[in-house]
């Protein structure tokens, strides 16, 4: 008797449905698995015969198997396909009813003694049952409460394969699971801004960049605070919304990333990979495409430290991310679309020896050698960057101060607030009344700026001086709008006044205009 189960395989962020056809053949036996399989699913042959067997179900090993994994064009990856083919084993051997799973969608890892495992990827297989319209979900026990996230579809944890036979054969129903959304907690920071002393104009700068999503460069000699400071970040960057939190926890769902016993993710991801990084692991790659840092970092922070340490190629491939806020992959067998929404923050001394204007310790490098290294980072690439900011060495009268700064929290409740401005003032850009593209003031197109970036007369006549003398390209020129709309929004001010202007001017790098 032929069986049908559906499954589901995710590619990119996206998922398929799956047909998983099961049938006894003629000729001698063994297991035949079509449907372009991977080795993963080819090994769920070994897999599914000793799970069946130690659920105390009967195997057909006397006979010839056929699974057929539909459509045959789509390539699958991993183990997820075992508990739907031993389902379909179990059916085409009417151990079970044919109909016992028709109206549901399967997932799940076999292990030997018949137990259900984790498989990754369950928040983008929920929303395509829903979207599909099953009914019934049925996934690995430890998986269920991410799936539960999706509504209108029930979702039922699965501990074993025996625990699926006897709730189909219906002698022991399995509970459905509760959907559950987990509160909110904070980001942890490694700092409170509280105890970085001195840097005052450096805080000052990242809660400009926070409140409006915009990039940083923090550059200084060795041990002047530039990491401290850019890992104190999380604990200012606002809260994210629902929706928000359910597109970061699906990229990490499908990354296989999503922390233990963590269904949503709902603090902001603070990304800070080694400068060793391929520009694969960066921006994603592999045969099959997998999301890489950017998209990990999506709607949070991604942290280069030592940023002229990084290979320029992997440097430059950020260029595009940075503009479009996704990134495009293109391979052979297809082309996949991630997120990369993130706000850059990078870290790097002024020459090799870190010492380059340093007042106290000379600098060992000459002016080629700086020249050289300054150069690893490209214009284009620094034209992206809002915000440049030098952080110098602290003095001993500031570093044994007993006095403590403001606190991570007071700086976040400024940046919600200007975020709360932006919110609205994008709400129904478009009429439609669907959430907005547009987040924060860094995400603005041109015609957003030109509709919310208006300057007064003096504002006009100073922009139109620093064009002249810094020689400002149209990008900065946009990107010098928006940073000065966000200051505005910080100081609460429905227009950008010249003093708002003058600070966004002070951010730009001198020397890479």
């Amino acid at each position: 008797m032929l069986a049908r189960v559906f499954s589901c395989t995710v590619i990119g962020l996206e998922g398929v449905v799956v047909e998983v056809e099961v049938d006894i053949g003629g000729g001698l036996p063994g297991v035949t698995i079509v449907g372009l399989p991977d080795a993963a699913v080819q090994e769920s042959r070994e897999r599914v015969q000793m799970a069946i067997k130690n659920a105390e179900l009967t195997y057909p090993s006397r006979n010839r198997l056929i699974i057929n994994l539909a459509p045959a064009a789509v390539r699958k990856e991993g183990p997820s396909f075992d508990l739907p083919i031993a389902l379909g084993v179990l059916i085409t051997t009417s151990q079970l009813p044919r109909d016992c799973a028709e109206d549901a969608l399967v997932v799940g890892e076999l292990s030997l003694d018949s137990g259900v495992r984790h498989v990754p990827g369950l928040l983008p297989i929920a929303a395509l049952a829903r979207e599909r319209g099953f009914k019934r979900l049925f996934v690995p026990g430890v998986d269920a409460a991410e799936a539960a996230l999706i509504p209108d579809v029930e979702v039922y944890p699965v501990e074993s394969l025996a625990d699926l036979y006897l709730h189909l054969s219906g002698q022991v129903p399995i509970p459905v699971q509760p959907a559950v959304l987990p509160e909110y907690r904070a980001a942890e920071a490694q700092t409170d801004f509280a105890h970085i002393k001195g840097q005052e104009h450096v805080k000052r700068a990242l809660e400009v960049a926070a409140a409006g999503g915009h990039n940083a460069l923090l550059t200084g000699p060795p041990g002047s605070g530039k990491t401290l400071l850019a890992r104190a970040m999380p604990g200012i960057l606002p809260r994210m919304s629902l929706e928000e939190a359910l597109d970061v926890t699906r990229i990490y769902s499908v990354a296989d990333q999503l922390p233990p016993d963590t269904p949503l993710i709902r603090s902001r991801p603070f990304r800070a990979p080694h400068h060793t990084i391929s520009h694969a692991g960066l921006v994603g790659g592999g045969n099959i495409p997998h999301p890489g840092e950017i998209s990990l970092a999506h709607r949070g922070v991604l942290f280069l430290d030592e940023l002229p340490e990084f290979g320029m190629r992997v440097l430059e491939v950020m260029r595009q991310p940075l503009e479009d806020k996704v990134v495009t992959i293109s391979r052979a067998r297809g082309t996949l679309t991630f997120p990369a929404n993130f706000q850059l923050v990078g870290a790097m001394n002024p020459c090799p020896c870190g010492y380059y204007g340093d007042p106290v310790k000379a600098c060992t490098c000459s002016n080629s050698t700086i020249t050289r290294y300054q150069k690893r980072i490209s214009g284009p690439l620094l034209d992206r960057i809002d915000i440049h900011v030098e952080v110098p060495r602290v003095e001993y009268e500031k570093l044994s101060d007993d006095r403590l700064g403001e606190r991570s929290e007071m700086l976040q409740g400024r940046v919600e607030a200007a975020r709360d401005r932006q919110r609205e003032r994008f709400a129904n850009l478009d009429g439609s009344g669907k959430h907005p593209a547009i987040a924060c003031n860094a995400d603005m197109r041109p015609a957003e700026v030109r509709r919310f970036c208006q300057l007064d007369g003096a504002g006009s006549t100073l922009m139109r001086t620093a064009m002249n003398q810094l020689h400002l390209s149209a990008r900065a020129y946009h990107r010098v709008l928006k940073l000065g709309r966000t200051i505005a929004d910080l100081a609460g001010s429905e227009a950008i006044q010249s003093n708002h202007l003058a600070e966004a001017l002070q951010y730009r790098s001198k020397g890479t205009m």
